[in-house]
């Protein structure tokens, strides 16, 4: 009798099994930690760095399924603009992204200008704002998502340095990317 119930159970389990991974790989991706922020420059995305250019003052962060997909401000500011280009859907770790789908959020601060770039990826097809033109935000503050798999790409203002090479991992609004030269950021 122990013997058929165990059957009859794992045979009711076998359908529900696709629909339960489904279900915990969706609160996987969509979660969205609280988070303290670090000093100076903060990230603007969790992921690993693809591209740390100190003479362009260019970060590249690649986010992996199993990054957290919300975005933060990198230093407090106005932001200025948000602009959407439609493209292509390559896949984020490659060159060829550069030409992929993007937002671009330029954000006014007390350092200069820095323009956060939000690049679909092959499988993300969504990039949600949650920010509108003239909202001021503080460093670590959430500016959008993009789902599924995909890249950040932060341009900073002069007079700053990074301190994270290619390679390295970061966390969206914990981790310091970059620094002002001529003293320290708050």
């Amino acid at each position: 009798m122990a013997g058929a119930l165990v059957l009859e159970s794992s045979v009711l389990l076998y359908p529900g099994l696709p629909l339960g991974i489904v279900f915990l790989f969706l609160v996987v991706f969509f979660r969205d930690p609280e988070r303290v922020p670090g000093r100076g420059i903060v990230s603007p995305a969790d992921g690993r760095v693809l591209e740390a250019d100190a003479a362009k003052g260019r970060l590249v962060i690649f986010m992996g399924l199993t990054n957290v997909h919300v975005n933060r401000a990198p230093f407090d500011g106005r932001i200025a603009e948000i602009a959407r280009t439609p493209g292509r859907h390559a896949p984020a770790y490659r060159p060829e992204a550069r030409e992929n789908e993007r937002v671009e959020t330029v954000l006014v601060s007390a350092l200069g200008t820095f323009h956060v770039v939000q690049v679909a990826g092959t499988i993300a097809r969504r990039i949600v704002p949650y920010r509108q033109e003239g909202d001021r935000v503080k460093k670590g503050q959430r500016i959008g998502m993009i789902r599924f798999g995909s890249r950040l790409e932060l341009t900073l203002p002069k007079g700053v340095r990074l301190v994270v090479r290619a390679g390295d991992r970061v966390r969206a609004g914990e981790s310091t990317v970059a620094e002002v030269s001529s003293g320290g950021a708050r």
